[in-house]
């Protein structure tokens, strides 16, 4: 009887075992950024994530799917509150940028052509988060993320 409690707790602990690393690795890839504004029609607080692919950036919130080439991207920032540069930009915003201060938290600001038009971007992201996008962004666009803790 002793084994049998032993092995049904041995099956147990080993399910176990198997289902937590996949559980946290998908928790830790769902809805890590948030749409707070830009140019684009997206709902305001749209949670998604960003995909850094071989040739562009994707966020996808809401069953929608932004989809940016690199070499359409014209600037991007990383601050804990969007640049007044950036949120007195001349643009067609459909939700306009605020002034608000992370503690804990950044703007991942990326400024884009697209149809001779400059669209924008402003994700709000953990700095945790942020940082190994950062290093791969910058590896696949070319181009720097101004970047500082304030």
């Amino acid at each position: 009887m002793d084994q049998f409690k032993m092995a049904k707790w041995a099956a147990f602990l080993a399910a176990v075992l198997l289902v937590m690393p996949q559980a946290w690795a998908s928790s830790r890839n769902q809805a890590l950024f948030k749409y707070v504004a830009g140019t684009e029609s997206l709902p305001r607080d749209c949670m998604g994530k960003l995909e850094v692919t071989e040739s562009q950036l994707v966020f996808q919130c809401a069953g929608k799917s932004l989809s940016v080439p690199y070499s359409d991207i014209t600037k991007m920032e990383f601050l804990p509150r969007v640049s007044k540069k950036i949120r007195k930009m001349k643009l067609a915003w459909t939700l306009k940028p605020t002034s608000a201060r992370g503690k804990h938290e950044g703007f991942f600001t990326v400024i884009y052509r697209s149809s001779s038009e400059t669209h924008a971007i402003i994700l709000r992201v953990r700095n945790e988060t942020m940082r190994p996008y950062m290093a791969e962004i910058d590896l696949r666009t070319g181009r720097p993320i101004e970047s500082r803790q304030d």
